[in-house]
C-alpha cells in the first residue's frame, strides 16, 4: 500500500508507479523497497503529485528513464571495446603519470 496520501496523483502517475514497482519486484526488490523506488521515480520524473483538470499538470522531465539502458542508446564501454589491449593500457600507463605528477605538484 502506497505510504501517503496519493491523492494528489494523476491516474498516469499512478499506473506508472505500479508499473515501475512490478519491474523492481520481478527483479527481486522487496515490496517495501520497490512501493518507495517507484514513487520517488514518479516524484523525480513529474516533480510530484499533478493538480487535477486540463493543463494544470507540470510536463514529465523523464530524467530517470534516460539514465543507462539501450533506450538512451548505447551507454558506456564503446570506447573502450573497440580500443586493443595495448591501446587501453598505454592510456592507463599515461593517466597514472598525470596522476603522479599532480599529486607531487599539490
Amino acid at each position: 500500500m502506497p505510504r501517503g496520501d496519493k491523492s494528489a496523483y494523476t491516474d498516469k502517475q499512478k499506473r506508472k508507479a505500479e508499473h515501475i514497482e512490478e519491474s523492481y519486484r520481478e527483479r527481486g526488490a522487496s515490496e517495501d523497497r520497490a512501493e518507495a523506488i517507484a514513487w520517488a521515480t514518479v516524484n523525480k520524473e513529474s516533480g510530484g503529485g499533478n493538480a487535477s483538470g486540463s493543463g494544470r499538470g507540470k510536463p514529465d522531465t523523464k530524467v530517470a528513464a534516460k539514465r543507462g539502458g539501450e533506450k538512451g542508446g548505447k551507454k558506456g564501454g564503446a570506447a573502450s571495446a573497440s580500443r586493443t589491449a595495448a591501446e587501453r593500457s598505454a592510456s592507463a600507463r599515461k593517466a597514472a603519470a598525470t596522476r603522479k605528477r599532480n599529486a607531487t605538484q599539490h
